[in-house]
């Protein structure tokens, strides 16, 4: 995995740990904890351990897993939520975290030294893994994959699939698909949420038009994030794509089975530019057009809060990024849409996390099978009280979320006519995905550069077979 892309998951872990209980890193910029081993339960075919039963009794088995979430605070919700399966199977998880993840994982795998479980940031990296250590990640077991296809959208296989065979199950969840806007500003003007993409442009004429002046516009973005910059812009991107044309054809664009400048990439593109690179819609509170490439992903929605902005598309991860005190829920001071289709359906960019395994032995394949269940997501949810977490298990029960926006990612989630695909950048080879995708619609903004010569040179650039 690139640097850049490591400063993407970085950046969007930072958000996501801002929510959790603040508490003191360990000195080493790591975190590990071995619990005591549970006791297995005298009847697993009851009570509480009743669904641990198919597990069997692994007393005094120990399994390892290893992640990238280093700090206390944000790995004791980990920690927690494996106690159940201590408890109900005997078994006793040893957890490791470190802010190295990305660069040890490689290095301990080729030294014959890989954990049992490790937890993947990105399909990109899990493809690295796979092609470059054959034999090695191991193919997630027949309970894990029974689970996988019973709780979980279709759409979260495919990250885990490298060269057709299945090798990391979905662990956390974001929904990207989201337009953040201020509910009381809304009301004070009559505006309605979009339920179409002619809709939202309609309603950002309609903003346009309130303002003559030009001191407000409807739209504040942006893409900087040091070496990592345009990563914002690709999301736009993949939304639209899952917006202008069909789910198939997205596929097809991230897997290379069509190039980037195809015609429908082309036309998603551009109908990005509708709104990024209109004049009269963005930068509210920022500056012009070319002010997106220079102002922080971090920062880029805050105008709304000072009434120079009225929309600001990004994921759910988002809501850490407002000011303390600022009330994130349906009738407060920020809240989020979903951004509409045109279509029956539901198009949801989705991004996560995914766990991958390094043993067959019959406790790893039981663990990679709990983090699946309904009973670890929920476990999981429980033991993340301040929010932020959030599972695409079909099973894992709302009201066990305490943040509003981590509901309403829930309900978008598990919405029937969801169509879910996940991050296309993400899932591209590094080069593309974490390398001239970004840089060329950083250029596309602040050099205007065409569309057609940006698909071009993002094409040119793809890694040949």
């Amino acid at each position: 995995m690139s640097q850049a892309r490591t400063v993407r998951m970085l950046a969007a872990l930072a958000s996501i740990g801002a929510l959790l209980a603040t508490a003191a890193c360990s000195s080493g910029g790591s975190a590990t904890s071995a619990a005591p081993a549970g006791t297995a339960a005298a009847s697993s075919a009851s009570g509480e351990c009743a669904a641990f039963a198919s597990y069997g009794d692994l007393k005094g088995k120990t399994i390892s897993v290893f992640t990238s979430i280093a700090s206390t605070a944000e790995a004791q919700p980990h920690i927690d939520s494996y106690k159940p399966f201590e408890t109900c199977t005997g078994a006793t998880i040893k957890y490791e975290g470190s802010r190295d993840f990305e660069a040890q994982l490689p290095v301990r795998i080729k030294a014959g030294n890989a954990p049992d479980i490790a937890y993947i940031p990105q399909p990109g990296l899990l493809s690295t893994l796979v092609r470059n250590n054959p034999g090695k990640v191991v193919e997630v077991g027949a309970a894990a994959v029974k689970n996988v296809d019973t709780y979980y959208d279709a759409g979260w296989k495919s990250p885990g699939t490298v060269d057709g065979k299945y090798y990391a199950v979905p662990v956390g969840a974001n929904v990207k698909s989201f337009v953040w806007y201020s509910p009381k500003a809304f009301a004070e003007k009559g505006y309605q949420i979009p339920n179409t993409l002619d809709e939202l442009k309609a309603l950002s004429d309609k903003i346009v038009a309130d303002n003559p002046d030009g001191k407000v516009k409807p739209w504040c973005a942006g893409i900087e994030s040091g070496v990592a910059t345009g990563w914002a812009a690709t999301d736009w991107v993949e939304d639209f794509m899952l917006r202008t044309t069909t789910p198939e054809n997205y596929d097809k664009w991230v897997s290379h089975q069509i190039p980037f400048n195809d015609p429908a990439v082309v036309a998603a593109v551009d109908k990005v530019g509708e709104f990024l690179k209109n004049p009269k819609y963005v930068n509210g509170g920022l500056g012009d057009v070319k002010t997106i490439a220079t102002t922080s992903f971090t920062e880029g929605g805050l105008p709304i809060l000072d009434g120079t902005c009225y929309l600001h598309r990004q994921a759910s991860f988002y809501q850490a990024n407002w000011p303390k005190g600022t009330d994130v829920s349906k009738e407060g001071d920020i809240w989020a849409f979903y951004l509409p289709g045109d279509g029956a359906s539901k198009p949801v960019l989705v991004g996560g996390e995914f766990a991958a395994a390094f043993q067959t032995r019959p406790e790893v394949q039981a663990f990679q099978a709990y983090l699946t269940s309904p009973e670890w997501s929920n476990a999981k949810a429980k033991a993340t009280p301040n929010g932020g977490w959030l599972s695409a298990n079909k099973k894992l029960d709302k009201a066990n979320l305490t943040k509003p926006m981590d509901q309403l990612s829930y309900d978008i989630i598990n919405d029937p006519k969801s169509v879910q695909r996940f991050d296309g950048s993400d899932m591209m080879p590094s080069a593309v995905g974490a390398g001239t995708f970004w840089k060329e619609m950083t250029n596309w903004i602040s050099l205007d550069k065409s569309t057609a010569d940006v698909t071009a040179a993002i094409e040119k650039s793809w890694p040949a077979k």
